[in-house]
């Protein structure tokens, strides 16, 4: 490679991939398992994507565009915080299907899905060399998202060790947050976000509105920014399935960020969201920011013009949410087949003696296959997930990037497959899992 040809950020970024196992994802894609075309076919199950009603939303999406104009300000410009009646239209949707209190139009921005939200949100709050701290296990790609333009550094707070202290809600807790306050200090740096997951990426577990509270209050004595990323708030398990019921001890609701922050009003607390997961629509890279800070939205305003979301899918989406009796529909239909999805993941888990930690929302479950490694090392850990995929045509998320100790903990994605199918891919994991590598090949094609 001539170096002379790039900046430096350009070569750092030629030697470092996004993610661990995005291209086995595409290889995995292009051999799709199918029950009559290719039932020896591979199940991706590595990546968040919801593919359960997307054949209803395109449905959907095509009546609309062919019952209405396009109107004539999705040719032009409009503002770079999303078009102002978009933004009219989601807030209404906000408040009535997430939020469940007044969202301010005026304080929201759009963004081409959450990862530049995330990027646009972490340069305006925070210098270069600051730090944003993340409660480990989590998303691998917070580290890309904060890092590679706004160059804030990500910290991993652990907070337990075994899934079973998390079995019933994270476990979060002030003297959590004031070790890594020291633990930054004591490094000559700044604490300046914290980024909770709610539901969580990838345990699935929920902050209840106390929870949230007393971590926002800690937030704000210390003048710490708080985001709340909330991509997950509608996809929500029903935890009275009986496949599944023994698992939750206690009710936990589902309470949105935003209700704390219309209380607060505070411009140290800021919610995140996106339609990638909720309505299966990564593709149509749509994201948003809802801040309280006037000064945080008008810099938003100010910056994110090379960031703004096509007119045509804000067009689009503004169709959809407009029509209450559609969503209302499809949202219920989203948790009931969400859920019987993950009971499929977990009653095989369960069967297998596997530990995992009960998801009350999200598209995953959080396993540990740890007793399969062959080592406690990042390299036994890819050494198994890629046995895994050779042998089955099933691929995890590995735990690699999410910033836990632990080895062996893998990600499976159960929301990308109808319950039909998934139990295929659950069939074959199973007698992988029970034959403990000792078959010597494999019936499946990858």
């Amino acid at each position: 490679m001539n170096s002379k040809t790039l900046s430096s950020r350009g070569l750092a970024a030629v030697n470092s991939v996004l993610r661990v196992d995005m291209e086995m994802y595409f290889k995995a894609q292009q051999n799709l398992y199918d029950p009559k075309a290719n039932p020896q076919g591979a199940f991706p199950l590595n990546v968040a994507e919801n593919r359960l009603l997307w054949d209803r939303l395109r449905t959907r999406i095509l009546e609309l565009t062919r019952e209405r104009d396009i109107p004539d300000w999705v040719a032009g410009y409009t503002s770079s915080l999303g078009a102002p009646q978009v933004r009219e239209t989601v807030a209404g949707f906000l408040e009535y299907a997430l939020t469940d209190c007044p969202v301010d139009p005026d304080c929201l921005g759009f963004s081409p899905g959450s990862t530049s939200v995330i990027e646009m949100t972490a340069f305006i709050l925070a210098e270069a060399g600051d730090v944003a701290v993340f409660p480990a296990p989590c998303y691998p790609v917070y580290t890309k998202d904060i890092g590679n333009i706004p160059g804030v550094k990500r910290y991993d707070l652990v907070t337990h060790d075994a899934l079973s202290e998390i079995s019933h809600g994270p476990n979060l807790s002030l003297a959590h947050l004031e070790q890594a306050e020291a633990a930054i200090q004591a490094d000559g740096k700044t604490f300046r976000m914290l980024v909770l997951t709610n539901p969580d990426n990838p345990t699935g577990v929920v902050y209840s509105r106390e929870h949230l509270l007393a971590i926002a209050e800690w937030c704000l004595a210390r003048k710490i920014h708080l985001v709340v990323n909330e991509i997950y708030g509608l996809s929500l398990i029903d935890p009275e399935h009986p496949a599944i019921a023994e698992d939750y001890r206690e009710r936990v609701e589902f309470c949105s960020f935003a209700r704390i922050m219309q209380d607060k009003h505070s411009d140290y607390l800021h919610l995140w969201y996106a339609f990638s997961k909720d309505f299966g629509v990564s593709g149509f890279r749509f994201g948003l920011v809802y801040s309280l800070n006037r000064d945080f939205i008008t810099a938003y305003k100010n910056l994110n013009l090379s960031h703004t979301v096509s007119n045509l899918t804000q067009w689009i989406m503004q169709s959809v949410l407009e029509d209450r009796a559609f969503l209302d529909a499809y949202l219920a239909d989203n948790r009931r087949l969400l859920t019987e999805s993950y009971a499929v993941v977990v009653q095989t888990l369960k069967a297998l003696n596997i530990p995992y930690v009960p998801a009350r929302g999200s598209l995953f479950a959080w396993a540990d296959l740890s007793e399969f490694l062959r080592a406690d090392t990042e390299e036994a850990e890819m050494d198994l997930w890629l046995e895994c995929y050779e042998r089955t045509g099933i691929l995890l998320t590995p735990g690699i990037g999410f910033g836990h100790p632990r080895r062996g903990r893998f990600r499976i994605v159960h929301a990308y497959f109808p319950a039909p199918a998934l139990e295929v891919a659950m069939q074959r994991f199973r007698e992988f899992v029970e034959n403990r590598f000792t078959v010597p090949g494999s019936r499946f094609t990858v």
